[in-house]
């Protein structure tokens, strides 16, 4: 069978999933992109442990790991897949053979080297390997795309393609700068630029995590005419230290603790801002075909 039998195949399952499970015909999903000025500061357990809280709130979550090389979701799960989006990409595979099977009902897909050979593929190959992300669109309501971090090519062209970003930083002066430096690379390269929201993580208290919201934001609505949502702060909690020991999410682990509160918070925050960006949704699929045209110009 070849692959366009394949992928039609696939988008009729699909569809059949979603009439039998979704009342909402609208086949495209939330696209979160998740990113930070620099690493180690929690942006993968954010990205994880929202993805649990949106799983509580009964949506239906895929988490796409872009931190090329590194493996980070996978490693915080303790669970190791078969295949990445490379494989895709190559026509080995479609995008459900790839999905690996996360707790509470989660997906997630491991990037490898995938999505940096987009630029170098022919035109067949890139339309195969995006309509593929129909499926996607078919059976989540919420995709979650954790960048790698820093200010690499890779994450900028990340958020370039997004409608909905957020940043995660910390009080430290080097994270605080380079979070404002990533949102102005952006300002400088972009036309179109997504809706940014922020977290502050590893905070003492919540006065210090708007202290730093606000000093950021204030910086870039001055300078760079652009306005960040504030989700809210997350504490520095020993509970979570201990469940990246264990790999499972504090949220699972620990539902009580204070990391989990603010990471509910947060969900629930998420959940009920309009994240329609002027009136459109277009999905993952939409998402990879403004990456594939930032990598091919």
């Amino acid at each position: 069978m070849d692959q366009a039998n394949n992928l039609r195949n696939l988008l009729n399952r699909a569809e059949k999933t979603k009439e039998q499970n979704r009342e909402s015909m609208d086949l495209s999903s939330r696209v979160i992109t998740v990113t930070s000025g620099k690493g180690g500061v929690g942006k993968t357990n954010f990205s994880v442990n929202i993805a649990i809280q949106f799983s509580k709130l009964n949506k239906k979550v895929v988490i796409i790991d872009a931190d090329f090389g590194l493996a980070n979701i996978e490693v915080l799960f303790g669970i190791m897949p078969k295949y990445s989006l490379a494989d895709v990409l190559r026509g080995d595979k479609d995008i459900e053979d790839v999905l690996t099977d996360g707790p509470m009902g989660i997906k997630f897909i491991s990037g490898g080297s995938g999505l940096k050979e987009l630029s170098n593929v022919s035109e067949r190959q890139l339309s195969y390997f995006i309509n593929n992300f129909s499926y996607l669109d078919a059976i989540s309501d919420i995709i979650i795309i954790d960048t790698g971090a820093g200010i690499s090519r890779s994450v900028i062209n990340f958020i370039k393609a997004s409608d909905e970003t957020i940043i995660v930083t910390t009080p430290e002066p080097t994270s605080i700068t380079d979070a404002y430096s990533l949102i102005k690379t952006i300002r400088m390269e972009s036309v179109k630029l997504p809706a940014f929201k922020m977290v502050v993580n590893r905070v003492d208290d919540e006065n210090e995590g708007l202290e730093i919201y606000n000093k950021i934001n204030k910086a870039s609505s001055k300078f760079l005419d652009i306005n960040i949502e504030n989700l809210g702060f997350i504490p520095y909690d020993n509970f979570l230290v201990k469940a990246v020991k264990k790999q499972e999410p504090a949220s699972i682990l620990y539902p009580n603790c204070e990391f989990t509160r603010c990471i509910s918070n947060i969900s629930y925050k998420l959940m009920n801002i309009d994240y329609t960006i002027k009136g459109k949704n277009l999905g993952i699929k939409g998402f990879m075909k403004r990456l594939a045209e930032i990598l091919n110009n």
